[in-house]
């Protein structure tokens, strides 16, 4: 009896060619179908691109700052173009003495869903040292920054978050531009609202927003 053949093996996840390396991550598929962004091949571009995130609670501008976090701008703008952010609602607040963010960029609302690729830190390597951590390790991370969340090293996707209080953070997330005057109105009205009770936690200081921010469109600004 001929022996049976081997199963064929599994292609490797494709990834783009040049310095970014946006690569798709089967395991885990795009929370809203969006194609790879292209990859050029050199991270070049205009210093600051301009976004505007209009959303139930107020107008959030963002300025990208495609000189210091190339990739993931383009990434960024990349799914602004395909409508990925529409109709899409903020997640997460936070209200820690050191955590004071809002953080957005999953259409399926849970915390764990992307775009179906990943790609490569752009890590900061100037933030001032946070005074309350007196080893030096976690960095000041400043009211206004807009920063990728991740998972561990080189798994940007699609989630971001928005500091409304200076934070400190290990320099573990990459920053790629700031939140505008109007903008930080709008978080300051979202985070004075304060985090949604839940039957097991009436106080909470991590979790869903209360008053409920939804992403109706986001807008490249000309």
């Amino acid at each position: 009896m001929a022996a049976a053949a081997a199963p064929p093996a599994e292609a490797p996840p494709r990834t783009t060619p040049g310095p970014c390396a946006y690569t798709e991550t089967p395991d885990e598929p795009a929370a809203r179908p969006v194609p790879l962004p292209s990859d050029p091949r050199r991270t070049t571009g205009p210093d600051a691109v301009r976004v505007t995130l209009r959303t139930n609670q107020g107008p959030i501008g963002l300025t990208l700052d495609a000189e210091q976090a190339p990739c993931t701008v383009r990434s960024f703008l990349h799914l602004v173009r395909h409508r990925f952010y529409d109709r899409t609602w903020c997640h997460r607040l936070t209200a820690y003495p050191t955590l004071s963010v809002l953080q957005c960029g999953d259409p399926s609302g849970t915390g764990s869903g992307g775009p179906g690729y990943r790609y490569r830190d752009e890590l900061p390597t100037d933030l001032p040292p946070a005074p309350t951590d007196p080893t030096g390790v976690r960095k000041v991370y400043a009211r206004g920054v807009l920063a990728m969340a991740n998972a561990g090293p080189d798994t940007n996707g699609s989630q971001f978050f928005l500091v409304y209080a200076n934070s400190a953070l290990r320099p573990n997330y990459t920053i790629f531009g700031e939140v505008d005057a109007a903008g930080l109105a709008t978080l300051d009205r979202i985070a004075a609202g304060g985090i949604a009770p839940t039957a097991e936690n009436p106080a909470p200081v991590d979790g869903a927003p209360a008053l409920p921010v939804e992403i109706a469109e986001a807008d490249r600004r000309h």
